[in-house]
């Protein structure tokens, strides 16, 4: 797991034992978490390649099939697109163990209308399997440089709790997840969604690169934050990087000590959901294509969280 030859080299051995097209058959470890990857990650690999995720959606979950990654966690909007996928999750039998969702809940006046909106997304998703429901409220503006008042945060974090607990009531777990603007000014975002919700009601999706990135390319701050919150985690969105640019392919060591990582929530007898989500950007290495790098990324992954 060391390095890309030692990665490679296990590769072709699991390749040779396995059938990936069968991992929700056949895992590749006996005591390997189930594996699932974010839609996000195939948006930038597709848009790499010229093409749209989504736009024709049974030739999309058919190269995600192609993978061999048992689950998918997808995004949605509305609660009609949830109907829209049923459909490819059991053609291609692939699970949702999870699916991601943005909020607005820092305004007064948006906060009942977006309670109803994720909600009725649950709803719609419950019954093919889902049981984390992942969100990120909304800033101000995406890619801006404003930040949330102190009012605002509080009326946020009031509307996390309430949408926590009318999840808990259908048997469903909200994950608080993160970007780097919420570490902004001390964190004071981060830090408040998280001390004032009701851990029974919100749990922490740790997003671990973007914590890593939004605290200066720090590991002692994620694994701060570890410390702090990590009897919350319920599920970790995965990525890895080299000096500080997204990977190709997922790996254990890179810039984020991910074996670290394994070790300290086995430690706290923490076990949450996994979700790949290793994506693109601008400089990120181009040698591979969707289906193969994911393919290397499940391999890699159920190596690294074997045990978790």
């Amino acid at each position: 797991m060391s390095n890309r030859r030692h990665f490679l080299g296990s590769l072709a051995a699991l390749a040779g034992a396995v059938t990936l097209t069968d991992a929700l058959a056949q895992p590749l470890l006996a005591n390997a978490p189930p594996i699932s990857c974010n839609q996000y990650t195939w948006y930038t690999f597709y848009g790499r390649a010229g093409k749209e995720w989504g736009a024709d959606l049974d030739a999309s979950m058919a190269d995600f099939a192609k993978t061999g990654i048992p689950g998918f966690e997808p995004s949605f909007n509305t609660a009609a697109e949830v109907t829209k996928l049923g459909p490819y999750l059991k053609k291609y039998n692939r699970e949702m163990r999870s699916l991601y969702v943005n909020s607005t809940l820092h305004k007064a006046d948006e906060v009942t209308k977006s309670i109803a909106s994720v909600l009725a997304i649950a709803d719609a998703a419950k019954p093919l399997g889902a049981r984390f429901v992942v969100t990120n409220p909304s800033p101000i503006k995406w890619g801006g440089p404003e930040n949330k008042t102190d009012a605002e945060l509080m009326t946020q974090a009031r509307a996390l709790d309430e949408l926590g607990a009318e999840l808990r009531k259908r048997g469903m777990t909200l994950a608080y997840h993160t970007h780097d603007i919420e570490m902004r000014n001390g964190a004071r975002e981060f830090h408040h969604m998280l001390l004032a919700t009701d851990p029974k009601n919100v749990s922490f999706c740790l997003d671990v690169h973007w914590i890593y990135r939004g605290s200066g390319n720090s590991q002692v701050a994620l694994f701060d934050v570890v410390k702090l919150y990590g009897k919350r985690i319920s599920e970790l969105h995965v990525r890895q990087s080299q000096n500080g640019v997204w990977s190709e392919v997922f790996t254990g060591t890179g810039d984020i000590d991910y074996l670290r990582l394994v070790r300290e929530l086995k430690a706290m007898n923490v076990h949450p959901h996994i979700v790949l989500e290793q994506c693109l950007e601008k400089g990120s290495p181009n040698t591979l294509d969707a289906i193969e790098a994911h393919k290397q990324d499940l391999v890699n992954a159920t190596q690294v969280f074997a045990g978790l």
